[in-house]
């Protein structure tokens, strides 16, 4: 049985992230099959690329199903860029296309600024709103590495957990009992982003 399952559905650089867990001393496989990833304790779902894509390959793949009940187990999962805007209700890239809908709340591109470039891409901070086990052990506004053109506009507030600027507020990560999950890149995010994935690998 896999203590560390990160969901293979051909849209990621999966292996940056079993690289990262292994950094801090966790093994984590890569894994498509659904009854491997259904015996895991802790599921990880990255992603990068456009949301219609990504959902319809968990869709024809069956895996919207697994990740749903997982979640509805009560046992650990975390969601990284696409892998979190595609927990919530839809999106607005590219059209309109139905999200997982584990949260309400839709993904909106970010409005066009005079100098505001998009995708939002580089290093940026997070204000960490309440203390929270993926953030044990870090400041409380740490500098992450983001790479997007669309965020997440929850529906209920207390699921927010970290707010970034860009240039207003925006929610960059949520967290409800067990589930957790990040708009940035931990696994780009040297250090803290490392602290974060050693956290969630031994809670």
């Amino acid at each position: 049985m896999a203590k560390i399952a990160i969901v293979d559905y051909g849209m990621a650089n999966l292996r940056s992230v079993q690289k990262a867990f292994e950094r801090v001393g966790h093994e984590a496989v890569v894994t498509s099959d659904l009854n491997e990833l259904a015996e895991a304790e802790k599921l990880v779902l990255p992603g990068v690329g456009a949301f219609k894509d990504a959902i319809a390959k968990l869709r024809e793949t069956g895996l919207d199903q697994l990740i749903d009940e997982h979640i509805a187990e009560g046992r650990l999962f975390l969601g990284i860029c696409l892998g979190f805007q595609m927990l919530f209700t839809r999106s607005s890239e590219d059209g309109l296309h139905a999200g997982l809908d584990i949260f309400p709340g839709e993904v909106v591109r970010f409005a066009a600024e005079p100098g505001l470039k998009v995708p939002h891409m580089g290093w940026n901070q997070i204000k960490i709103l309440r203390n929270c086990p993926l953030f044990q052990g870090l400041p409380p506004e740490p500098d992450v590495y983001f790479v997007h053109s669309y965020y997440v506009k929850p529906m209920e507030d207390d699921l927010t957990i970290t707010e970034t600027c860009y240039p207003k507020p925006f929610t960059s990560a949520i967290w409800r009992d067990n589930l957790f999950a990040t708009q940035f890149h931990p696994e780009k995010s040297q250090n803290v982003g490392l602290k974060m994935l050693q956290n969630f690998a031994e809670m």
